[in-house]
C-alpha cells in the first residue's frame, strides 16, 4: 500500500490505515490531505480518504473520492479493497463481492481481501464459493487454526458433513499430543463437540461416542458431555447405559422436560403424538411414580403424567397437582393446564374437579378429605381458574361471573383485571377490555408487563392515540416512535398496523407493516459479525445453529403477519386508488370560488398543523433527552409519520409482489400464502400462477372456504375469458381444459353443481355456507335473495335445544363480522346487514360491534348494565366510559367496591 509514494509520504499512507483501524478519522483525513497536497491524484490516498470520510457519515464525498481513486489507479488492489469495504457498509453485498473478485485478479494471495471475501461469501450463502476462498486461505496459511475450522465449517455448511470431519481429524494430526494449552482448553473442547455432532450427523453414531469416551478429559463442558453421550446411547439403542445416564441428568436438574422425553425413549416408553396403549400407560404410570418420590420437589414429575393419563386416574393425578398451586397461589395455573384442552373430555374432568374443590372450599373451609382449613386466597384462585376455564370455553357469562366474584373477594390483584380484559376481548367487548386493561395499569405503573397488555387492548379497539400516550411510558426519553422502533417492538408495530388498517389509514398501516419487516432485514445483517468471531472463540456448534435459525428467519410469525398485512394494503390501495391530480382539479372546478377558497385554507390549515405537531414532538424528545444526559441530541424528524409517501406507488401489485415471493419461499405450508397469491395475480392476468396458487390450495386443505372460492372463481374467470387468439394463449387455454377434469370436485360437473356439492358437503358450516353463497351470487347474480337466504338459514348450536343439531358449529364472533361485512358491501343488501346484526346480537351479548344488550356500547349510553356482581360491574361501567388518554379510575373502582 502506498508503495509509489516517496518514503515520508508511504509513512503517512500507513498512518491513514491505522487512524481508520483505530478509529481516529480526523487524524487519518489531516494524514490524507497531506499526501493529496503533493500527489493530488493519487489513487490509493484518495480511496482511503473517501473511506474515512464514509466513517463519519459523509457518503456522497465517499463514493465521489473512491470512485476518482480507482479511475486514477485501476490496477490497484487497495482501492478496489476499499471500494469493496464501502459496498459491504451500505449492505450491497453482491457489488462489495465483485470488488473483491477484482482485487484478488491482482494480488491473488491477499490475505486480507480473501477474509473479507469469505465472510461476505458466509453472509450471502455463496457456499461453493465460501469453500474455495477457505481453502485457498489455508494454503496461504496451513500454521493458522481459524484456517482449519473455517474450511471445515464451509464443507458442512455446503452439505458435506464428512468432508469437515476429514479436515478436523487432519488438523487434529498437525497437533501435538500435550495440546491444548490451557488457555486454549475451552476452544479446543467445542472443537471436539463439533467434529463429534457432525459425525453424529454422518450417521458414525458408533465412532462418534467412541471419540467423545477418548477425549473425555478435553472436553471442559461436562454437561454437554453427558447430553452427547445420552443421545448417541439412545440411537445406538443401549437402553440401560443411557436410561442410568438419563438419572445422573436428572439429578442434576429434575425439571428438564427434555431429560425426561429421553428417559421415556430409553425405556420404549416414548410416542410422538401422546398416544399409548394401555399397558403403556401403566408402565408410565409407575415409572413416574418412583420418580417423584424420589425429586419430590420437581413439578415436571408430576405435570407431565397428565398427558398420558385418562379417566380417574387423570383426575386423581390433576387433583393432587392442582392442590398445592391453588394454596400457593400460582397464577399461571392455567396456562400451565391449556394444552390438556386439546385432549377429548379432559377438560370436562378439570371443570368437575375445580368446582367440587370451589364447593368444597366454600362448606367447609379446605378440600375434599382434609381436615386443615385453606387459606382465604385457595378460593380466590379457584375462582380465577374457573374463570379462566369458562373463557377458554366460549361461556363468557360464567367467565364474567367468576372473576367479578374474585375481584370481589380481593379486589387489590392485578392479575384479576388483566383476565376479565382478556375475557371481554374475547366476548367482543372491546372498549371495555382496554379500560378494564387500564385499571390493571393504574394498580401498578412500574409494571412494564401490564403497561403493554394495556397498550395492546387499547389498540385492538382502536384507541391508537391513547395507546401511544400509554406506550412512551415505558420508552427511552419518553420518546414513542423512535424508541419502539430502535427495540424493534414488533408487536406493538403489528397490533398498530393492524388497527390503522381496520380504520382504513392505509398508509400509517403500511409503514407499521414495512417497519417490521426492516426488523427482520436487520435481524438478518446482524449475523455478519459472528462469521469471523465464532470462529474465532470456536462456539461453532452453537455458530451453526445460528446459521439455520437465520435461513428460516422469514418463515417466523411475526414477519408472515406483517408481509400478510403489507400485501392486503397493496391490494386495497390497487382496488381503490387515491383520487390523481387531474380528478382533484376537476371536483375543485365544480365548487363555487367561496367554496374553494374555504377548502384551500382548510388544507393549508391542517398542512400547518401536522407539521407543528411533528416539529413539537421531535422538540419535546430532545428537551427530554437533553435534560437526562445533559447535552442536547438531535434526533431525526420522520419526514412522513403518515405514510403518505408509502401510499405513493406507481404499481401497488409490483410491491405486493415482493413480499409475496418471500412468503413464498419461507411460508409454502401457510394457506393464506397461496390466497394471497390468487388475488394478486388474478388482479395481473397472470392465469397460469393463479392456477397454480389454486393447486396449492386444494393441495393444503380443499375443505377450506378460501380453497373453494379460489377454485370457482378461477374456472368462471376463465369461462368469461374471450377464446384465445395468439398461439401462447391457446396453448395455455388447452392445458387449463385439459387439468380442469383432475379436481374431483370439477369432474364432470359445471361450476354451479360443483358449488352446490360442497354446500352438501358442508351445510352445517357457517363459513362454508357463506362462500357458498358468495360463489353462487358470483355465478348467478339473479339469484342474490336465495344467496343471502342460504346465510341467513345458517344454525348456530348457541341457542340451538334440538339434539339433531348438536354437530353444528358454534359461531365465531369474528366469522360473524366478516358475514356481516359481505351482507353490506358484496351483498350490498343493508336490510340484510341489519338483521344479522340483530340476530348476533342475541348471540353475542357483550360484543361492541353488533351492539349487544350486554356491551359497553348499550351500557355506557343507558348506565343500566345488567350485573352479576352490581359494585364491580358498575366499576366496569365507569373505566368504561371514562377512561380516556392516561386518566387513571382506580380510586373511583375501589369506592365502589368498598
Amino acid at each position: 500500500m502506498g508503495a509509489s509514494l516517496p518514503p515520508k509520504e508511504a509513512n503517512l499512507f500507513k498512518l491513514i490505515v491505522k487512524s481508520y483501524e483505530t478509529k481516529q478519522y480526523k487524524k487519518g483525513l489531516k494524514a490524507a490531505d497531506a499526501i493529496l497536497k503533493k500527489f493530488p491524484n493519487h489513487g490509493e490516498t484518495l480511496s482511503m480518504k473517501g473511506l474515512t470520510l464514509n466513517c463519519m457519515d459523509r457518503k456522497a464525498e465517499a463514493y465521489e473520492l473512491v470512485r476518482l481513486g480507482l479511475k486514477n489507479d485501476l490496477k490497484s488492489h487497495v482501492c478496489w479493497h476499499v471500494y469493496g469495504l464501502l459496498y459491504r457498509s451500505d449492505r450491497e453485498y453482491r457489488e462489495a463481492i465483485k470488488c473483491y473478485r477484482n482485487a484478488l485478479r491482482i494480488d491473488p494471495d491477499n490475505i486480507e481481501i480473501l477474509r473479507d471475501l469469505s465472510l461476505l461469501q458466509a453472509q450471502m450463502r455463496d457456499l461453493m464459493g465460501f469453500v474455495e476462498t477457505r481453502q485457498q486461505l489455508l494454503t496461504l496459511k496451513p500454521n493458522h487454526r481459524m484456517n482449519w475450522i473455517g474450511f471445515a465449517v464451509a464443507h458442512h455448511l455446503n452439505s458435506n458433513a464428512s468432508k469437515a470431519v476429514d479436515i478436523l481429524e487432519a488438523y487434529e494430526g498437525t497437533v501435538e499430543d500435550d495440546y491444548p494449552p490451557d488457555g486454549e482448553r475451552c476452544e479446543h473442547g467445542e472443537m471436539l463437540l463439533y467434529k463429534i455432532s457432525l459425525l453424529e450427523e454422518c450417521n458414525y453414531l458408533a465412532k462418534a461416542l467412541e471419540e467423545l469416551k477418548k477425549n473425555e478429559s478435553k472436553i471442559v463442558d461436562k454437561l454437554s458431555y453427558k447430553e452427547h453421550q445420552v443421545s448417541l446411547l439412545v440411537k445406538l439403542d443401549h437402553r440401560e447405559e443411557a436410561e442410568k445416564l438419563y438419572m445422573t441428568l436428572l439429578s442434576m436438574n429434575p425439571d428438564n422436560y427434555r431429560y425426561y422425553e429421553g428417559l421415556q425413549k430409553s425405556v420404549g416408553l416414548y410416542s410422538e403424538n401422546s398416544q399409548y396403549q394401555a399397558s403403556e400407560v401403566e408402565q408410565l404410570e409407575s415409572l413416574y411414580k418412583s420418580l417423584e418420590r424420589q425429586y419430590t420437589r420437581s413439578s415436571a414429575v408430576k405435570r407431565i403424567p397428565l398427558d398420558f393419563l385418562l379417566g380417574k386416574k387423570f383426575r386423581d393425578a390433576a387433583d393432587s397437582y392442582v392442590r398445592p398451586l391453588l394454596t400457593k397461589g400460582v397464577p399461571s395455573l392455567f396456562s400451565d393446564l391449556s394444552p390438556l384442552y386439546d385432549q377429548p373430555g379432559k377438560a370436562d374432568i378439570l371443570e368437575q374437579l375445580m368446582l367440587e374443590l370451589e364447593n368444597s372450599i366454600r362448606t367447609t373451609g379446605g378440600f375434599p378429605g382434609r381436615m386443615e382449613n385453606e387459606p382465604p386466597s385457595t378460593l380466590l384462585w379457584t375462582l380465577f381458574y374457573l374463570a379462566q376455564h369458562y373463557d377458554r370455553r366460549g361461556q363468557y357469562d360464567l367467565a364474567l361471573r367468576k372473576i367479578d366474584e374474585s375481584i370481589e373477594h380481593t379486589p387489590t390483584v392485578i392479575d384479576l383485571y388483566s383476565v376479565k380484559s382478556r375475557i371481554l376481548k374475547h366476548a367482543g367487548d372491546l372498549v371495555a377490555a382496554s379500560a378494564l386493561a387500564d385499571e390493571a395499569r393504574c394498580m401498578d405503573l412500574a409494571d412494564r408487563y401490564v403497561n403493554s397488555e394495556c397498550v395492546k387492548r387499547m389498540l385492538q379497539a382502536d384507541q391508537v392515540t391513547m395507546a401511544e400516550k400509554t406506550a412512551i411510558l415505558f420508552t427511552k426519553d419518553g420518546e414513542q416512535h423512535n424508541s419502539l422502533y430502535d427495540m424493534q417492538c414488533m408487536w406493538y408495530e403489528l397490533a398498530s398496523g393492524d388497527s390503522y388498517f381496520r380504520q382504513k389509514d392505509l398508509g400509517r398501516a403500511l409503514k407499521k407493516y414495512l417497519a417490521v419487516e426492516k426488523h427482520y432485514a436487520d435481524i438478518n445483517e446482524d449475523q455478519f459479525d459472528f462469521h469471523s468471531y465464532c470462529l474465532r472463540k470456536m462456539t461453532l456448534r452453537t455458530y451453526v445453529e445460528m446459521l439455520k435459525f437465520q435461513d428460516r428467519l422469514h418463515s417466523y410469525a411475526y414477519f408472515r403477519k406483517a408481509a400478510i398485512g403489507a400485501i392486503r394494503c397493496y391490494i386495497q390501495l390497487y382496488d381503490f386508488p387515491s383520487k390523481s391530480t387531474s380528478e382533484e382539479e376537476d371536483e375543485m372546478s365544480k365548487l363555487s370560488p367561496s367554496q374553494k377558497k374555504k377548502l384551500k385554507q382548510k388544507q393549508k390549515k391542517a398542512e400547518s398543523r401536522a407539521k407543528k405537531e411533528t416539529e413539537a414532538k421531535s422538540e419535546e424528545s430532545n428537551v427530554i433527552a437533553a435534560s437526562k444526559s445533559g447535552k442536547r441530541n438531535v434526533k431525526p424528524i420522520d419526514l412522513d409519520p403518515n405514510g403518505e409517501k408509502l401510499l405513493q406507488v406507481e404499481d401497488p401489485l409490483l410491491e405486493a409482489t415482493k413480499y409475496l415471493k418471500l412468503l413464498q419461499k419461507h411460508s409454502p405450508d401457510c394457506l393464506q400464502t397461496h390466497v394471497l397469491s390468487f388475488e394478486l395475480n388474478i388482479r395481473k392476468q397472470k392465469i397460469l400462477l393463479s392456477y397454480q396458487a389454486v393447486k396449492q390450495l386444494q393441495r393444503l386443505d380443499a375443505d377450506n372456504p378460501d380453497s373453494h372460492r379460489c377454485l370457482i372463481r378461477f374456472f368462471h374467470k376463465m369461462e368469461s375469458l374471450p377464446v384465445p387468439v395468439a398461439d401462447s394463449d391457446k396453448l395455455i387455454w388447452a392445458v387449463l381444459e385439459a387439468e380442469r377434469p383432475g379436481f374431483s370436485q370439477l369432474h364432470e360437473k359445471s361450476l354451479i353443481e360443483a358449488n352446490s356439492n360442497f354446500l352438501e358437503k358442508h351445510k352445517d358450516s357457517l363459513m362454508h355456507r357463506v362462500a357458498v353463497a358468495e360463489m353462487l351470487y358470483l355465478l348467478d347474480p339473479s339469484k342474490k335473495e336465495d344467496a343471502i337466504r342460504l346465510i341467513q338459514d345458517s344454525s348456530n348450536n348457541l341457542l340451538s335445544t334440538n339434539l339433531a343439531l348438536a354437530s353444528v358449529e358454534e359461531w365465531k364472533l369474528k366469522d360473524c363480522i366478516a358475514v356481516h361485512q359481505l351482507l353490506g358491501d358484496t351483498f350490498n343488501d343493508s336490510d340484510a346487514a341489519l338483521r344479522w346484526k340483530g340476530r348476533c346480537a342475541d348471540y353475542f351479548l357483550y360484543s361492541t360491534y353488533f351492539e349487544g344488550t350486554r356491551s359497553s356500547a348499550i351500557s355506557n349510553s343507558t348506565y343500566n348494565h345488567i350485573s352479576l356482581n352490581g359494585p364491580i360491574d358498575a366499576a366496569h361501567n365507569v373505566g368504561s366510559a371514562s377512561s380516556n388518554g392516561n386518566i387513571c379510575t382506580t380510586e373511583k373502582l375501589k369506592e365502589l367496591v368498598v
